[in-house]
């Protein structure tokens, strides 16, 4: 499914693709990060990531400075199953250091691969 077009203020957000294609929107610009290649998108930079179309993508994600992602993450599960609403997603962006931004760039991307949206919370 991928992520929305967001930024981190605190957060350097580094990807490494361990198989597959990964598709990733860097302020304006897409690309496609294919195995064994290395993104670091620094903070207040806007980006975006999801599976390529047509592929799949195992990637590993980290932080740095590190900090505590988990509450989010169960926080994500928690509306992609209907538990709760999207807006405790816009409501926590302070507390998780993640601001959800429109872009228009990458929901042109979105539309002309696979179909399969993120969602624009």
């Amino acid at each position: 499914m991928g992520a929305p077009a967001h930024f981190h203020t605190k957060a350097t957000e580094l990807f490494f693709v361990i198989s597959g294609s990964l598709q990733v929107l860097v302020d304006e610009e897409v690309t496609v990060l294919e195995t064994g290649d290395f993104l670091a998108v620094p903070p207040h930079a806007p980006h975006a990531f999801a599976a390529a179309p047509g592929c799949e993508a195992d990637v590993l994600l980290v932080f740095t400075p590190g900090m505590g992602r988990f509450d989010y993450l169960r926080l994500l599960g928690r509306v992609m199953r209907g538990e709760s609403d999207e807006k405790e997603i816009a409501e926590s962006a302070e507390r998780f250091d993640n601001h959800y931004v429109d872009s228009s760039v990458w929901r042109s991307a979105i539309a002309s691969g696979s179909g399969t949206a993120p969602g624009q919370w």
